[in-house]
Order: structure tokens, then sequence, then C-alpha cells
């Protein structure tokens, strides 16, 4: 899948190890989790900043405004997730995003409607996205998702309840790390 678009990239420290920002000028094309150093998932390592340096993300500073602002959008995330919301996200310029398709339907409905903390079945978000036999198709979607952490596939689980598989190979123990830093947050934010 050639691009015409100049590719700049931006690698990130993070919690769960070496995160790849790519893109162009008109947008974040990719988000790559580069090291597959997570915690355990029932470690809970006193809290999020002992796992993150102190200095925040580390990157080149040469790279795109939409670089820029994905690198600062995931800095909060991990950071300080309370501020995330209103953050704008970067644009993103993934050719998935630029016609409309089931795919996108699927991503842009997982972004805006399943909220941090919260979780969602594939067939639930197949419903959502306008049609509820699309259950493996959702699958598919969030194991070729682009842009992870961004478009929350981390909270699309199995309807048994099981976490399930994560995208790009990271496994199971970097969704439930997620999912856990999001629950705790929202623990929190609930007293």
């Amino acid at each position: 899948m050639g691009s015409p678009c100049r590719m700049k990239h931006k690698v990130l420290e993070s919690p769960l190890g070496k995160i790849e920002i790519s893109g162009c000028d008109a947008g974040v094309h990719r988000i790559r989790l580069l090291e597959k150093i997570f915690p355990r998932p029932g470690s809970r390592q006193g809290s999020v900043e002992a796992s993150f340096p102190r200095e925040g993300l580390q990157g080149p500073k040469e790279v795109t405004a939409e670089l820029d602002k994905c690198a600062a959008w995931l800095e909060a995330y991990f950071c300080a997730p309370e501020t995330v919301e209103g953050l704008p996200l970067p644009a993103f310029h993934h050719p998935f995003f630029q016609q409309d398709s089931f795919r996108r339907r699927v991503l842009y409905k997982l972004m805006t409607a399943v909220k941090a903390g919260d979780t969602v079945s594939y067939g639930q978000l197949a419903a959502l996205a306008g049609n509820s036999r699309a259950a493996r198709a959702v699958g598919g979607v969030m194991r070729h998702n682009p842009v992870p952490i961004l478009i929350p596939c981390h909270r699309v689980i199995c309807s048994s309840g099981k976490t399930g598989h994560y995208t790009g190979g990271a496994g199971a123990s970097a969704k439930e790390w997620l999912l856990a830093h999001e629950r705790r947050l929202k623990g929190e934010g609930a007293r």
C-alpha cells in the first residue's frame, strides 16, 4: 500500500515501551508499538508515573504539526489522562480514513461512542456501526486499526467478557494494561 505522502516518524517512550508515530503533513498514518515491554496484567506498579519517564515522551523535534499533536495526546493519555477529552485529536491520513466504508464507520463509532474505562463487544460495536451480524468483520477492523490507543481498539472485548487479542501483535498484556489504566482513572473520577 504505497503512499504519495512524504512520511515522517517520531518514536516515543511510554509505559508500554517504544511507540512509533508516522504520518505526513496531512495527518497521522500509523501508530505502532515497537517494543513489547508491558507491565504484568495484575501489576499496578504503584502508579502510571512510576513506569513513565518524568520528562515525558521523547522523540525527534523535526516533525509535522499533526505528529506533534498526536504525541501531545499520547503524553496526556499516559501522564494526565483527565486532560485528554479537552485535547484535539490529530488529523488521520491513513487510506482507511480517505473513503467511506464499513471499516471507517466502525473506527469512528468506536472512537466516539465507547468512553475511557468502558468496553464493548465485537457484536455490540458491529450493531453500533449499522450491521449487527458483522462481529467477525469488526474483529478484522480491530486487528488492522492503524492508530491504536487514539482509536481505542483495546476497549473491544469478546462477548464472553474475555479480553481477547490486541492489535499489532502487542498481545493481551498491553490490552489489559490499557483497560486497567482507564478503569483506575474512571474509578478515581467517580470519587
